[in-house]
């Protein structure tokens, strides 16, 4: 009997396209994933549906928008009963191990109230088996094995303080005992012992903040070669653009980047510094994604397993005065996609600037192996395109949303904006030559020409602009209304019983 083909999965926490494809890509060695571009397909024009990380991995492992499956913070439950991609591949007889983390926050109506994983987001989603916990903020087998080998070993965040008096200064852990070492050796390890035909979701923390790495990646690159942020003008002058921004400037600082410096200066010189430590951490986690892709080769199995390497959203790293991901830029949502399916060599070394969105994988991955995409899925299939068949009904855009808000304890934007829970919130939708933004509340809009001066100018006031204004709103209405929550959208009850159209 023919073994099936494995599956690695692997998303790479708040890794920006422009690394492997823009204006990053010059100033940081990511040779593994290059190599992976030529020899797969990549997607340059993919984007995170979501944001934080909670919400845009309910939508990578639903297929669904955040307004469908409305986990939309780090916190806000995801229903017990959405389908995903784990429950789905092992209808196919899978079993998905997780190596890392999904940040799924548990449905309260499942459990307990005292139930512990009520206490933290950081769950996983049903379906997965988790291999290895490998949480932000636990971790706790890294952890023992830092004590075992000696190392004192601070709690969550202190564990990620630079040693010494600047944010350059290296972890405390050399880069053989470092988290995204350690998640890989017990990946290679796991997987070592299983037959093929597994299916493994690997999720790297790197290059996640806070921003700390080992030697050498800690120096690897001179922040004096690096370009600046990308800025339209004084952070007063950025600040008048829209009352959203200097909120959002004031929660989302540099000294939130990096452990233990709570009153570094946004200097050029400390940006730059951040921006390097950043791109090590990236080529840190290229060097062991290079490993994997070495095993794969020593086993036998990289010409058996269908790879997907993407990222669950970007990085503002200081372009616009901002920094995470709490925003509408392009930055915060553009990631990368590279899908190698070696049973498709025709397509290695393809790369495609078709509008694609994180809800797209699951979708692809389950059709790849022949099983139904459930209805309340809202993204599309990437393997006709993979195949080489370009659907002539294919999206014309891409819509992103931000939910930045808290029922609990209200955030700095949503005091300051006057916002409640259920307004604190923006979409963003994407064309071939425009991009609108439009908030929640009573806040204007933003409309961006892409043509023009893109993200530099808003013309949403501008006389001219009027009627692609509307054109947008138009194009945002009919994509909410055609994908809003679908669980019974193609299901009637006849007089045969209940009857489901298939999907498109």
């Amino acid at each position: 009997m023919v073994p099936r083909d494995n599956v690695l999965f692997v998303v790479i926490d708040q890794l920006r396209a422009d690394c492997l494809d823009g204006a990053l890509a010059d100033h940081v060695e990511l040779p593994n994933l290059r190599a992976l571009m030529a020899d797969a397909v990549s997607f340059r024009a993919h984007y995170s549906v979501a944001n934080p990380c909670g919400p845009s991995r309910a939508s990578l492992l639903t297929g669904q928008y955040a307004m469908n499956h409305r986990s939309v913070r780090n916190g806000t439950p995801l229903a017990h009963d959405t389908p995903n991609l784990a429950i789905e591949m092992r209808k196919a007889g899978y079993l998905p191990l997780l190596f890392g983390y999904t940040d799924t926050t548990p449905d309260p109506r499942a459990h307990a109230p005292g139930d512990p994983v009520l206490t933290s987001y950081e769950q996983v989603l049903p379906g997965f088996e988790e291999v290895v916990e490998m949480r932000l903020e636990e971790s706790l087998p890294w952890r023992a094995y830092l004590m075992e080998k000696g190392y004192d070993v601070p709690p969550y965040p202190e564990i990620y303080r630079p040693t010494g008096p600047r944010p350059e200064d290296p972890a405390l852990y050399r880069a053989e005992d470092s988290d995204t070492a350690f998640l890989t050796d017990e990946t290679i390890r796991a997987l070592r012992a299983r037959k093929p035909g597994w299916f493994a979701h690997l999720t790297y923390i790197r290059p996640h903040n806070p921003l700390v790495a080992p030697e050498p990646y800690n120096r690897m690159y001179d922040p004096a070669t690096l370009p600046l942020p990308t800025r339209a003008g004084t952070m007063a002058e950025e600040q008048s653009v829209h009352p959203f921004v200097a909120p959002c400037h004031d929660r989302n600082t540099i000294s939130g980047m990096v452990e233990g410096f709570a009153d570094l200066d946004p200097t050029d010189a400390n940006i730059q510094q951040l921006r390097a430590i950043y791109l090590g951490l990236a080529s840190e986690v290229d060097h062991h994604f290079g490993r994997l892709i070495a095993f794969l080769n020593e086993t036998d199995q990289y010409d058996r397993t269908l790879i997907i390497v993407t990222a669950d959203h970007g990085e503002m790293l200081g372009d616009r005065y901002v920094w995470a991901k709490s925003t509408y830029h392009d930055a915060a949502y553009h990631v990368p996609l590279i899908i190698r399916d070696p049973d498709l060599p025709g397509s290695h070394g393809t790369v495609l600037d078709l509008p694609t969105e994180s809800v797209d994988i699951a979708p692809t991955i389950l059709d790849r192996f022949g099983l139904d995409v459930p209805q309340m899925m809202n993204g599309r299939s990437l393997m006709p395109v993979l195949r080489g068949e370009m659907p002539g009904d294919w999206r014309r855009y891409t819509f992103s949303e931000l939910d930045f808000g808290n029922p609990v304890a209200p955030t700095l934007p949503q005091d300051r904006l006057g916002l409640t829970p259920e307004t604190t919130n923006l979409a963003v939708l994407r064309g071939s030559g425009h991009t609108l933004v439009h908030f929640n509340g009573g806040l204007p809009p933003l409309l961006f020409d892409h043509d023009r001066h893109g993200e530099m100018r808003d013309i949403s006031g501008d006389a001219d602009a009027q009627g692609r204004l509307v054109e947008m709103y138009r194009a945002m209405a009919d994509h909410r209304m055609t994908h809003g929550a679908s669980r019974f959208t193609r299901t009637m009850v006849t007089a045969e019983g209940a009857v489901t159209a298939p999907r498109p």
